[in-house]
C-alpha cells in the first residue's frame, strides 16, 4: 500500500535527487544531499503508520531511540509533504508507481539504500527501466552480485543512447559496511592507521600525539587535520560540525599547523597497493599439527608413558643380559598382555613384567582418549573455535552482523588477534568466523560470563558493533567495570546520544580511550559523492567531522583548471593527494576497483608528493581530500566567497 504526492513541486520536476530507504542510512543520506549539496530532495520511505508494535524490556528501549532519531531526521506529522528542498513520498514498497510519483523519469540521480540486497535490486531495475539516462546508486552488501549488476544497468544505460563520459558514473555499488568497516577497526586498534581502502588503493592516516617542548610533528605525506584542543580534556567535547574554534581543523594550512602548538594532528602516513592474495595451493594446511590434534594434558601423558616403556625396555636389556632388540620386544608383548607369565624366570625379569603390565593398563585410556581427540579435532574443524587460555592483547568483536563481518575482515587483514561474541548461531558472520578460525563464543553479551569467556580481562579494545544501541552500551559499561583502562569504540546510532555516551565514559575514565561510531553517519557522504557523479574512494573520521577522499577529472573545475597544485590548495575545503599519471585512454575507469587477478604486473598509476608548481590541465585526474562542503563547492553545487590561493 502507498501514499503517493498529490504533485510534484514545479522546481521538483527537474534535476532533483531521489533516494529510497528504509533505515537510518536514508535519512541521513537525504540531509547529507540538502544541507551539504543544497539539492532538491525526495524521500521514498516506508509509512509511519505501518510500524510494528514496540516490543518489550530491552528491546523497547533500542526502539525508543528510533523513534527519537527518526523524529530527529524527518518532518513532524502536522508539517506538511514539503519543506523547503524536502519532499517525502510514504511507501511501505517502491514499485513502478511509487518511482513515477517521485518523478524518476526527470531526476538526476536515485539512491536505493534499503536494508535488504533483494528490494534494491528490484528497484533499481525498475528505475533504469522507467529512466534510462538516470544516476544509479546502490546498496548492497554482495560485493559480487554488485559488480554484475553495475555492469548490467551500465549496458541498459548504453544502449538507451547514454554519453559515453557520463556512463563510467551511470551505476555506483556501495555498501555501508565496507565504506564504514576500516574505520571502526582502526579505532580500536592503538597504533594501527585509519585505513581508506578500496581494492586497488590503499590510503592510512595515523594520529599523532603532540610533540614536546621544541619538538615537531612527522607531517608524513602531508598533514590532513588538526585535532581538537580539548582533545586531551575530559570535560571537553569531541569535536563535532558544531564545536566552533575548539573543534577540529581539516586540511589546515602549514601557517595553521605551525600555530597550533599542543594539537595532535591526523597525518597522512603511507599509500601502499595490496593486490588480491592468491589462493593456498591444494595441498597447503593438508596436515594437521600434534598441539592441534591432542591437547596439552594428554600430550605429556603419552610422552611420560613413551618415557615409562623404554625405561622398562633398558632395564630388561641390562637385567636378562639380551640383546636391546630382543629385551625391547619382550617389554611390548609384556605391555600389551601377550607373553607368558614369567614363572621360574629370574625376580627382575618377574617385576619388569609386572610393571609392563601396569603401564599396559595406563596406556588403554591414554590411547582411547588420543582416538577420540583426533577424531574430535576432525569432526570439529568446520566448528568454532573456543578463546585459548592464554589469549591476551586481542579485540573482542561484539556482533557478527553485516557490519561486524566487515570489520573482522578488516582485522583479520592487519593480523590483529580477534574474538567474536555473537548471539545468534545462524548470524551472517558465524560461517566467515568459522573459516577464518576465530574464536568465537555463542550468547548474550549482557548475561553474566560471556564477556568473561572472551577473556575482557585480557583484552586490548572492545568492539561493540551489534545493531541495538543499548546491548551496545552496556557491554561497553560491564567491559569497562572489569577492565576500566580498556579501549572501546561503540557502533550508535543517533549522534547526540552517541556524543553524550562519549563525554560520561571518557569523564568516567579519562586515561582510557572511547570512540562512538554511526556507520550511516560514516558512509552517508560517500553514497552523497556518489550521486553527485563523483567516485568516492573513501572516508576517515576525524573525531566527528568526515574527510572524504575522491577522484576528480580537473576538467569543469575552475578552482582546480590552470593552476599549480599549491594555487589548487583551498585550507579547510580540498587538497590534492596524487596524480593519475596514466594516459586517458589508458586509464582504470574505477581507480577503486580491484587490479586484474591474471597476475600480470600493473604499473602504479598514481604519483604521490607532486611538485607544488605542477599545473594542472584540464585531462588531468586527480585524487584529492576534502570536507563534504568543501567537495559539494569544488562540485559548484553552493558556491561560497572565494579566498585568495597562498
Amino acid at each position: 500500500m502507498s501514499s503517493l504526492p498529490r504533485q510534484l513541486p514545479p522546481d521538483f520536476r527537474n534535476g532533483h535527487m531521489i533516494v529510497c530507504g528504509d533505515d537510518g542510512l536514508g535519512h541521513r543520506l537525504a540531509d547529507e544531499l540538502r544541507e551539504v549539496y543544497r539539492e532538491r530532495v525526495t524521500l521514498v520511505a516506508p509509512s509511519r503508520a505501518g510500524a510494528t508494535p514496540t516490543p518489550t524490556g530491552r528491546a523497547r528501549a533500542s526502539a525508543l531511540l528510533d523513534r527519537v532519531s527518526s523524529a530527529m531526521t524527518r518532518t513532524a506529522d502536522t508539517a506538511p509533504d514539503v519543506v523547503d528542498n524536502w519532499h517525502v513520498v510514504e511507501a511501505q514498497e517502491v514499485t513502478g508507481e511509487v518511482l513515477a510519483a517521485a518523478g524518476v523519469a526527470r531526476a538526476a540521480a536515485v539512491a536505493l539504500v534499503h536494508g535488504d540486497d533483494e528490494v534494491n535490486i528490484r528497484t533499481a531495475l525498475t528505475a533504469r527501466r522507467l529512466n534510462p539516462q538516470v544516476r544509479l546508486v546502490i546498496r548492497l552488501y554482495n560485493r559480487k552480485l554488485g559488480q554484475h549488476l553495475e555492469e548490467l544497468l551500465d549496458q541498459a544505460a548504453a544502449v538507451a543512447g547514454l554519453d559515453p563520459v557520463a556512463l563510467d558514473t551511470s551505476t555506483t555499488v556501495l555498501s555501508d559496511a565496507d565504506t564504514a568497516a576500516p574505520a571502526l577497526a582502526a579505532t580500536a586498534v592503538a597504533g594501527t592507521s585509519k585505513v581508506v581502502q578500496a581494492d586497488g588503493l590503499l590510503l592510512r592516516a595515523v594520529e599523532r600525539t603532540p610533540p614536546g617542548r621544541g619538538g615537531v610533528t612527522d607531517p608524513g605525506l602531508c598533514t590532513l587535520a588538526l585535532l581538537s584542543a580539548t582533545d586531551n580534556d575530559p570535560a571537553g567535547t569531541e569535536g563535532s560540525d558544531r564545536s566552533g574554534a575548539e573543534g577540529p581543523q581539516l586540511l589546515p594550512d602549514g601557517d595553521a599547523v605551525t600555530a597550533a602548538a599542543g594539537r595532535g594532528t591526523v597525518v597522512l602516513e603511507a599509500v601502499s597497493y595490496t593486490g588480491p592474495v592468491l589462493p593456498p595451493g591444494r595441498l597447503a594446511n593438508r596436515g594437521a599439527s600434534l598441539g592441534q590434534l591432542f591437547s596439552r594434558r594428554l600430550r605429556w601423558s603419552l610422552f611420560g608413558l613413551i618415557a615409562c616403556v623404554l625405561g622398562l625396555a633398558v632395564a630388561s636389556w641390562l637385567t636378562t643380559g639380551e640383546d636391546p632388540v630382543p629385551a625391547a620386544y619382550l617389554t611390548l608383548l609384556d605391555l600389551f598382555a601377550i607373553d607368558d607369565p614369567a614363572i621360574g624366570e629370574p625376580l627382575s625379569r618377574q617385576i619388569i613384567q609386572l610393571l609392563s603390565g601396569l603401564a599396559g593398563l595406563l596406556l588403554l585410556p591414554v590411547m582411547t582418549a588420543a582416538v577420540l581427540e583426533g577424531l574430535g579435532t576432525f569432526r570439529s574443524a568446520s566448528a568454532l573455535r573456543r578463546p585459548p587460555r592464554g589469549l591476551s592483547g586481542h579485540v573482542v568483536l561484539l556482533g557478527l552482523g553485516k557490519v561486524g563481518t566487515r570489520v573482522l575482515g578488516r582485522l583479520k587483514e592487519l593480523d590483529i588477534p580477534v574474538v567474536c561474541v555473537e548471539l545468534d548461531p545462524e548470524a551472517r558472520g558465524v560461517p566467515v568466523a568459522r573459516r577464518l578460525g576465530i574464536p568465537t563464543v555463542i550468547g548474550d553479551v549482557t548475561e553474566e560470563g560471556v564477556l568473561e569467556s572472551a577473556k575482557i580481562h585480557r583484552a586490548h579494545a572492545l568492539l561493540a558493533l551489534t545493531s541495538n544501541d543499548t546491548i551496545n552500551l552496556e557491554a561497553a559499561l560491564y567491559a569497562r567495570s572489569v577492565e576500566p583502562d580498556l579501549r572501546v569504540a561503540l557502533r550508535l546510532y543517533d549522534d547526540d546520544f552517541a556524543t553524550a555516551v562519549y563525554r560520561t565514559l571518557r569523564a568516567a575514565h579519562p586515561h582510557a580511550l572511547t570512540r562512538s561510531r554511526s556507520v550511516s553517519s560514516l558512509a552517508a557522504p560517500a553514497f552523497a559523492g556518489a550521486m553527485m557523479g563523483r567516485q568516492i574512494l573513501g572516508a576517515i573520521p576525524v573525531e566527528r567531522k568526515v574527510l572524504l577522499f575522491a577522484a576528480v577529472v580537473v576538467a569543469g573545475h575552475p578552482q582546480l583548471e590552470g593552476r599549480t597544485v599549491a594555487e589548487a590548495f583551498r585550507p579547510g575545503a580540498w587538497r590534492i593527494l596524487a596524480l593519475d599519471a596514466a594516459a586517458p585512454a589508458d586509464r582504470r575507469p574505477d581507480l577503486a576497483a580491484a587490479h586484474p587477478a591474471d597476475g600480470d604486473e600493473q604499473p602504479p598509476a598514481l604519483v604521490w608528493e607532486l611538485h607544488p608548481g605542477y599545473v594542472l590541465r584540464p585531462e588531468d585526474r586527480v585524487v584529492l581530500a576534502a570536507t563534504r562542503q568543501g567537495l559539494a563547492e569544488l562540485l559548484g553545487r553552493h558556491p561560497r566567497p572565494h579566498h585568495a590561493a597562498p
